[in-house]
């Protein structure tokens, strides 16, 4: 019976040392790894790098509600190359350095961009992406355009979060605030539209002199205007086996020019069209068709001439109407020719495109500036009324009917552009192709680089061309290209 209860006893003790082994197993894990009664919650370090703005949005997440497991510790940087992003890292804003609509800068050279984001500059300031819209004037940074790559040209601002608990605990908490939708090749639609093209007269001499290679005129221009998604032209000149150096018609071959720019869209708004007969506009706009070249502002009669143009690409819907106001060349039957500008049709194909929520670009092939007397250099063309007619009160008016952006596709010299109202007004882009190489206005010309974003316009970029004796269309140098756009800037109403 002794025996029975010595036993009973030892068993009981093991039991207890066993227990109380465990329980200090127990602890003591607790205790070294800070769980249980010995758990201390993690810790949200703030950087010192990290904005008012910032901070405020964090603490907006890591309230004291938020229990931790462990420690994180939250950070910012800048970097002015697009960052390659880890996990925990979020682009936070995109700044990007802009001035005034009307200022003739093109590009700053900054050693180091991070330290003028916040500071007073001098004819420049940067602001956040989101902010940016076409009614000011987008800067390219150290020679990198923004919106040309989405990469360059801009400043990165990042967020990062470091804690070895990152995905499990950080991630669910701050992903849906801190991932930002920010602009891609895939959904940034570029759209170039240029001036009066008229390969004819000298340029069909000159095409012979160069072995028919129509790719001569381009060869300068190619890749600037072949990199865009849309590119656009007004070509005022069919194409027959009847071109010669005396009339405004072009050697067949010149469609090689278009199509090594890129064309995507010819406008027959242009008072020649017609001028090789019908037959030549007929096949023309056939070669357009072949080369999958959409038409606008001309057809083969009167009603396909009047259809405008609906273009829906990277989410962007664009009506674009163009219409005939000026010396000749417009259909009114079953004939080929322009689109008349009749008042009653303008106004209800606008407010129908508004309806829909599409961006509207009304191009018109108005009235010409004539002022071609002097081999030096002559203003008079600059200015938006030196042409027939109420130029201004005209083109306002189409903006006053809600289109969006006016273009003059009629000048041979560039004119004067304005913001006006909820629009933009560009009153003559000048000459892309031609022969007129005896007065320095007639040579030079604007394109206008449209970058669309969510249907939305971020900026239109003007870039002035030139060609010369050679007739061989360029970029105009940056120098001569800001002393223009300053004349032209002086002429504005």
């Amino acid at each position: 019976m002794k025996r029975s209860r010595h036993r009973v006893r030892k068993v009981f003790g093991a039991v207890v040392v066993f227990a109380l082994v465990g329980v200090a197993v127990f602890f003591a894990t607790q205790f070294f790894t800070k769980t249980g009664i010995f758990r201390v919650p993690g810790v949200v370090y703030y950087d010192e790098s990290l904005k008012p703005d910032e901070l405020a949005v964090l603490e907006g997440i890591f309230t004291e509600e938020v229990d931790l497991d462990k420690d994180v510790s939250i950070s910012a940087n800048y970097s002015t190359e697009k960052p390659q992003l880890e996990a925990g890292e979020y682009i936070y804003n995109i700044y990007v350095p802009v001035t005034d609509f009307y200022d003739t800068e093109t590009d700053i050279q900054l050693d180091d961009p991070v330290a003028r984001i916040d500071a007073d500059n001098e004819g420049f300031e940067f602001i956040q992406l989101s902010d940016l819209d076409n009614t000011k004037k987008l800067l390219s940074l150290n020679g990198e355009y923004y919106l040309d790559d989405l990469d360059g040209g801009a400043i990165y601002r990042i967020i990062k979060f470091d804690s070895e608990k990152y995905t499990d605990e950080i991630a669910p908490l701050v992903t849906e605030v801190f991932t930002k939708e920010w602009p891609t090749e895939d959904d940034v639609l570029t759209f170039a539209q240029t001036g009066v093209t008229a390969m004819s007269r000298g340029m069909n001499s000159k095409l012979k002199l160069v072995g028919g290679d129509a790719t001569y005129f381009s060869a300068d221009i190619r890749d600037f205007l072949s990199g865009f998604d849309l590119t656009h032209t007004s070509n005022e000149s069919s194409f027959t086996d009847y071109a010669s150096s005396e009339n405004i018609c072009s050697d067949k071959r010149f469609i090689g020019t278009l199509l090594d720019i890129g064309l995507d869209i010819v406008e027959l708004t242009g008072n020649h069209n017609q001028d090789c007969g019908d037959t030549a506009a007929i096949e023309s706009i056939d070669t357009y068709n072949e080369n999958n070249i959409k038409i606008v502002g001309g057809g083969k009669t009167a009603e396909e001439a009047a259809k405008p143009l609906q273009i829906s690409e990277k989410g962007t819907p664009i009506t674009f109407l163009a219409y005939n106001l000026s010396t000749g060349g417009a259909t009114y039957d079953a004939t080929p020719g322009a689109n008349q500008y009749y008042e009653e049709n303008a106004a209800s194909e606008i407010a129908a495109a508004k309806e829909r929520g599409d961006f509207v670009i009304v191009d018109i092939q108005y009235y010409e500036c004539s002022a071609y007397a002097s081999e030096y250099e002559d203003s008079t063309c600059d200015y938006a009324n030196s042409a027939a007619g109420d130029q201004i009160g005209f083109f306002r008016h189409l903006v006053d009917l809600g289109a969006d952006v006016v273009v003059g596709t009629s000048a041979h010299q560039p004119q004067t552009f304005e913001l006006y109202g909820d629009g933009a007004i560009y009153y003559g882009l000048g000459n892309l192709f031609f022969d007129q190489v005896w007065w320095p206005g007639t040579t030079r010309s604007l394109v206008l680089v449209h970058y669309f974003y969510n249907g939305e316009l971020l900026q239109t970029r003007i870039v002035p061309t030139v060609y010369g004796s050679d007739m061989r269309t360029k970029l105009l140098d940056e120098e001569t290209a800001k002393w223009f756009l300053g004349r032209l800037v002086k002429a504005r109403p």
